[in-house]
């Protein structure tokens, strides 16, 4: 997500147009102020994708995942199962922290981002603010 905002935030889009009005990728800003520039039928095709990715996909099928999150599925196995038991927490808790910080972080962005349409609030420290979603 973070990646995300940054790459749109620099004015990286995607070619061609999100809807069959003609709106194109490039009319749409960064941020929270996307989410004004998309249709609601837009907004319930995202939310339905997502739903279909947690009800349909993402599960444990075979019912051998050994902890909560395994979603392995005996398809994919990266080397997992010669870890000791140790190393396997060790593992998980780097993920599960990761996964923390990106949420933060990404909320940390939303928030400077309503409270004075800065998201990159280090910048401006530093001397280099960033003019955030200017033309749109």
């Amino acid at each position: 997500a973070i990646v995300g905002h940054l790459t749109t935030g620099a004015g990286v889009r995607l070619g061609g147009d999100i809807d069959l009005q003609g709106t194109s990728f490039s009319d749409v800003p960064a941020g929270l102020a996307a989410l004004s520039k998309i249709a609601p039928a837009g907004l319930a095709q995202i939310v339905a994708f997502v739903g279909f990715l947690e009800l349909a996909v993402m599960k444990d099928v075979t019912g051998d995942g050994e902890f909560i999150g395994d979603f392995r599925n005996d398809a994919i196995d990266f080397g997992w199962d010669v870890f000791s038991p140790e190393e396997q927490e060790r593992k998980r808790t780097i993920e599960l922290n990761q996964g923390r910080a990106a949420m933060m972080g990404i909320l940390a962005l939303m928030v400077h981002e309503q409270l004075d349409n800065n998201p990159y609030m280090i910048n401006g420290l530093i001397g280099h603010p960033v003019d955030f979603n200017a033309g749109f």
